[in-house]
């Protein structure tokens, strides 16, 4: 969420930002009833004023002059409350506005109007040539006994899936390696977050009221969060930070839910898109410095970087253009790995950064070396998302036996170099 103040003093701004992220909204309506807002809340403060003046007569009074000031009080009561209704009335409204105010892309965020129109900053690895036509990574999983869609599907639903024998030997590989790569990272403190959350961590990060649809709701109006950052980003949610505690850096892990309302029809197959599955998150709050989170930022995407570059998977990094940001995200990367069935890259990884549009919904503030309050600024990386990951490992390391080679990094967690034809 944008300061009001701000979004006054830049609309222009503002709008054009909208504008390049494809986002409408109108400001002049939210300016003028925010106008309102104000003239309604110095009304409510007036006769709160008269309300408390009038208290205090009553105190020091006596006899007659005192009933008629009791009398007296009961209009003023009355036309509070008419002045806090009204006000409350405005501020729904107002602040539902609030919170569609989209966050302003950077200036190098590119025009565009979907993922097609992302471009490509950095390119590693070297793509596979195969002698052969290389299997999908549902064939191969199928094939090698890692995995059971018929019956996923048979007990969980559409997308479900069961990971067997070296498919469930492979993601605790994947988790030995990834937890192994930053349990001793620098500065950053693990954590193993609630799947399962409130409403108002959904808000402060901006999955609310967005992106509901894709969301798993409960009985009780809580949530299933698809990403370990919505409640990482609520840790700190409504507290203040010293100065010298940052950047808070959290690797978080949780199980993951996803309904993907919007992607029906895409990735059907497979574990690619899946309603459920577990990530690992890097999630940081720095200070309010637009220098530290582009610093930050190329930081965080350079440890998932390494992670790929590990397991030997050609990849890709591209900046991601204004139609294909959320909300609040200023810029953003999606490193994407090469998925040789399909002969192109498929994202893997997402990094992000915010400024302070999380922190200022969430209400984290950190004191600084003056003793200003300030909101924090935020960003997330991925730091391993599984399974969507075999999907790229098995397939570019399939062999023309249809055998998989297990990257050299996952031998030692593996216990084995080949995973070959297995059916239980």
């Amino acid at each position: 969420m944008l300061d009001i103040k701000f979004i006054r003093e830049n609309k222009d701004i503002i709008v054009a930002g909208a504008k390049k992220k494809h986002i409408e909204i109108d400001l002049d309506h939210l300016i003028a009833l925010d106008d309102k807002r104000r003239e309604l809340q110095a009304t409510f403060d007036e006769k709160r004023a008269e309300q408390n003046a009038a208290s205090d007569k009553i105190a020091t009074a006596s006899g007659e002059e005192k009933q008629l000031l009791i009398a007296s009080m009961g209009e003023v009561k009355k036309a509070l409350q008419a002045a806090e209704e009204s006000l409350q009335e405005v501020m729904k409204e107002w602040r539902l506005l609030m919170v569609h105010v989209p966050n302003v892309p950077d200036i190098s965020v590119p025009e565009g109007e979907s993922d097609a129109d992302n471009q490509e900053v950095k390119k590693w690895g070297d793509i596979p040539e195969f002698d052969f036509e290389p299997k999908t990574h549902v064939d191969l999983m199928v094939e090698n006994g890692m995995a059971d869609f018929e019956r996923g599907t048979k007990v969980a639903g559409f997308r479900g899936y069961f990971l067997k024998s070296d498919g469930a030997r492979l993601m605790w590989a994947l988790e030995r390696f990834v937890q192994d790569r930053f349990m001793d990272r620098e500065g950053f403190t693990p954590m193993i977050v609630p799947s399962l959350v409130r409403k108002e961590p959904f808000m402060g990060t901006g999955y609310l009221p967005q992106s509901e649809e894709d969301l798993y709701k409960t009985q009780d109006g809580d949530y299933l969060a698809g990403t370990a950052e919505v409640a990482s980003m609520g840790y700190y949610m409504d507290e203040i930070l010293d100065a010298k505690e940052l950047p808070v850096k959290f690797f978080a892990f949780s199980p993951c839910f996803r309904r993907e309302a919007g992607s029906h029809g895409k990735d059907t197959k497979g574990v690619f898109r899946i309603h459920e599955f577990v990530k690992y998150e890097q999630v940081v709050l720095c200070e309010a410095s637009h220098e530290a989170s582009v610093k930050m930022h190329e930081e965080l995407t350079e440890n998932s970087e390494k992670l790929l570059q590990e397991l030997k998977l050609p990849y890709h990094v591209v900046v991601n253009c204004g139609g294909d940001l959320g909300l609040g995200q200023v810029k953003k990367y999606d490193i994407e790995a090469w998925m040789p069935s399909e002969k192109k890259y498929r994202e893997t990884h997402s990094s992000s950064y915010f400024h302070d549009f999380q922190t200022r919904r969430l209400n984290i503030r950190y004191r600084d070396d003056k003793g200003v309050l300030r909101y924090a600024h935020s960003l997330n990386n991925t730091a391993l998302a599984m399974p969507r990951i075999f999907c790229q490992i098995v397939e570019n390391y399939q062999q023309k036996d249809g055998s998989i080679t297990i990257p050299e990094v996952l031998r030692v967690y593996m216990g084995k170099d080949v995973i070959k034809q297995e059916r239980r």
